[in-house]
């Protein structure tokens, strides 16, 4: 009889996610609904351009352009949603008073300096 060795699995590291608040998970839904409405539409202008290929009723050549048409107009329309959102966040975040990443990262820089300064100044004194 062979022993079974206790097959003992290694602790899953824990996953990084985003801070789960209203505003996050209103901002969440709000961007993921844009998305399915933008898949589905596209979704249908195809199908209805497939449909006026088949019947005869505009060329195939014709039929690609105006679909390449439409997703030249959609990736425009999309940066300038996605550079109103920015913009709209960004300003939530300055009246709400939520300090930038790089004030963070200004103000942990600030405090090394002065951690270096009193650590010269308790060597000076001992």
């Amino acid at each position: 009889m062979a022993k079974q060795a206790a097959v003992e699995k290694a602790p899953e590291p824990p996953e990084e996610r985003e801070p789960h608040n209203a505003i996050y998970e209103a901002l969440r839904k709000v961007l993921l609904a844009g998305i399915g409405a933008v898949a589905i539409a596209q979704e249908e202008i195809e199908d209805l351009v497939q449909k006026l290929v088949e019947r005869g009723e505009i060329a195939e050549k014709d039929g690609k352009k105006l679909i390449n048409e439409v997703n030249e107009k959609r990736k425009g329309q999309s940066k300038k949603a996605e550079d109103q959102a920015s913009k709209h966040i960004e300003d939530i975040l300055d009246r709400m008073n939520v300090p930038r990443k790089s004030d963070i990262d200004a103000l942990g820089e600030k405090i090394n300096v002065l951690t270096a300064k009193v650590d010269e100044l308790k060597k000076t004194k001992v």
